[in-house]
């Protein structure tokens, strides 16, 4: 495997007017892996898609895409690396089959290649017996995993998925979510940009946590969530009065908490130790908490 990394920014700044979306940002995201940018919306995670992409240029900073600096290598980059937007831009007038075959003609996929590549592109998608069909005719599941198709239908090193699930269903989420593992498992680098938590810990074998344009924490999700929260969550329900109390409780014993309504977290839960205030659920850290705590935001 090439030591050169699938993605490297250096410093990366961003501008649109007074609105700074990437704020001297530094990422590294190894080849081989799948990688998410994790945040909130307005973190900066579409506007970092788009410099990698090249639909944005950088103001300054320095942007390279499996070895190719952008902008100026630009056209290099694409050739091997594959786009999946956050908005369906498919042809609605055109079937599945004519949609992945436009873009292995954009592409510059061999004529005598063609017709091997959109089968490839059928099978990725599981629409080898909707090939006929218009893509207005498709469900929202069918539509995403034929754009996650039409990105790969070149055999890119690199795919991009910005926000891939944004809008469906748990049930037709969790589908495309095997799509996608599928991707990783064949050798191809995927780096995609979600909100969902559950997301990012299901599919990325590292994550980085976006916050007003910046990588606030990286690394493996589960070494994220202990390093910062610990192995163990105490969830406290009770009156506002009674939370304020469970909160110095442990925060005098250097424990800390994050409130949420009704509730009181405390973190690094495993080092209670028979307490008397310490009374509630127990349940297993998340990288929300992880954000929480980091950047003393919810996820929204």
């Amino acid at each position: 495997m090439s030591s050169v990394p699938a993605v490297r920014l250096r410093d990366v700044v961003k501008r649109f007017g007074a609105l700074t979306a990437v704020d001297h940002l530094d990422l590294e995201v190894p080849r081989g892996v799948c990688f998410g940018l994790l945040g909130p919306n307005g973190a900066g995670k579409s506007t970092t898609m788009r410099l990698l992409t090249g639909q944005a240029v950088a103001d300054s900073g320095h942007v390279e895409v499996l070895g190719h600096e952008l902008p100026g290598a630009s056209r290099e980059a694409r050739s091997v690396s594959g786009v999946v937007p956050q908005v369906d831009n498919l042809d609605a007038e055109l079937t599945v089959a004519e949609n992945l075959e436009v873009f292995a003609r954009l592409q510059r996929i061999p004529r005598a290649e063609r017709d091997a590549a959109v089968r490839r592109g059928l099978e990725v998608a599981r629409l080898v017996d909707r090939a006929d069909t218009p893509a207005a005719a498709l469900s929202g599941g069918m539509r995403r995993r034929l754009l996650i198709a039409r990105g790969l239908i070149h055999g890119p090193q690199l795919v991009l998925l910005d926000e891939p699930t944004v809008g469906l269903d748990p049930q037709i989420r969790q589908q495309l979510w095997s799509t996608i593992a599928e991707i990783r498992s064949s050798g191809v680098t995927v780096l995609m940009s979600t909100h969902y938590i559950e997301e990012a810990e299901r599919l990325c074998d590292e994550v980085a946590i976006m916050h007003a344009g910046r990588v606030v924490a990286s690394g493996p999700p589960r070494d994220l969530i202990t390093r910062s929260v610990g192995r163990e969550v105490l969830e406290v329900a009770g009156t506002p009065t009674a939370l304020a109390d469970i909160e110095a409780a442990a925060n005098a014993g250097g424990l800390r908490t994050r409130r949420s309504g009704t509730t009181v977290a405390v973190l690094d839960a495993e080092r209670l130790d028979g307490q008397d205030w310490a009374q509630g659920d127990r349940r297993a850290p998340t990288l929300e908490d992880v954000f929480v705590v980091l950047t003393g935001e919810e996820m929204a």
